[in-house]
């Protein structure tokens, strides 16, 4: 693999995610080593990131979740000094890291995603159940993992879910509750059809509750891939992953969250563009399914590395 030249690892971060960054890293570190790749861990939480220039390093692993990583702002400084990054650019990086502006953008294309209200501490909460319904999710815009995230059952918990999620953000989002199998799609680039949609994973966590602990620390929550759903709609599903991937600007890849209702409908939560890559992590579950070993992805992924502005000086 010294074609690839000297690859950086970027993973920990200062983000709120920094613990499951580091998680991803080093699994990926370990597999791109095992495949010959003179790969490094770098952690921009305690280097300049102009280090990467300095010491010759041809390209990017992004290990990186969170803001600080996953957003546009690490993507940025890497088209800044030229080197080439695994992931999306800086516009789908940045947009799809805002939860709220990646509603506006799918609601515009048609892409399903459940209602919505930007809230704040002065929110009218009664017009918010008006018009949402209840229960209702209250998450913080820029912010993965599930960090922040409260489910509301009554009124009375609005207040304390809000005053969580804006600990993380102070653009925080109320989203109508939307009960059913919960999905996730993932894509990847293929040379020569462009993005593909991987097969889709089923997730069935204690209690329903997919939090950062059941997502990251416990052998209680289960996946399924095949999913198990009706052929169809995995396939209709899927395509539209694939548009809201393509909508947002997103490349080489990345995973959609996606809820299917009893009756059929579907609906997008967020887009993910620095998946984790850990243990429990979802895209190597769709790989596996779909003949790709864990350091064979990371390769794929390694190799699909590039700019927004074009091949590097």
């Amino acid at each position: 693999m010294s074609e690839l030249g000297r690859v950086a690892v970027l993973m920990g971060g200062p983000s709120a995610e920094r613990e499951i960054s580091l998680i991803s890293g080093k699994a990926v570190l370990a597999a791109l080593r095992g495949k010959g790749v003179d790969a490094h861990a770098f952690d921009p939480a305690e280097r300049e990131l102009f280090d990467l220039k300095r010491e010759g390093f041809r390209r990017c692993f992004i290990a990186l979740h969170g803001r600080f990583g996953e957003d546009g702002t690490v993507q940025g400084a890497l088209e800044v000094m030229r080197i080439p990054y695994t992931g999306s650019g800086v516009m789908g990086s940045a947009l799809s890291m805002d939860k709220w502006r990646t509603k506006l953008v799918w609601n515009a294309a048609g892409i399903p995603t459940p209602r919505f209200a930007m809230v704040r501490d002065t929110t009218d909460w009664e017009k918010v159940t008006e018009h949402l319904g209840m229960p209702v999710i209250v998450k913080p815009a820029r912010e993965g993992s599930t960090l922040g995230l409260s489910k509301v059952d009554t009124p009375a918990d609005f207040h304390a879910a809000y005053q969580l999620a804006a600990k993380y953000d102070d653009l925080v989002v109320a989203e109508e509750f939307i009960a059913g199998v919960e999905l996730t799609a993932s894509i990847m680039s293929d040379p020569a059809r462009g993005p593909v949609a991987l097969p889709l994973v089923r997730i069935e966590a204690p209690h329903g509750n997919y939090d950062y602990q059941n997502k990251y620390f416990t052998d209680d929550t289960k996946y399924f891939c095949p999913s198990g759903i009706l052929a169809e709609v995995e396939d209709e599903i899927r395509n539209v992953a694939l548009k809201s991937f393509r909508v947002l600007g997103c490349r080489g890849w990345g995973r959609a969250d996606v809820m299917l209702r009893p009756n059929g409908g579907y609906y997008f939560l967020e887009m993910n563009t620095s998946p984790g890559m850990t243990g429990h992590s979802l895209v190597p579950i769709a790989a596996k399914a779909a003949g790709l070993s864990y350091a064979d992805l990371c390769v794929k992924i390694l190799q699909d590395a590039s700019l927004d502005s074009g091949r590097p000086r």
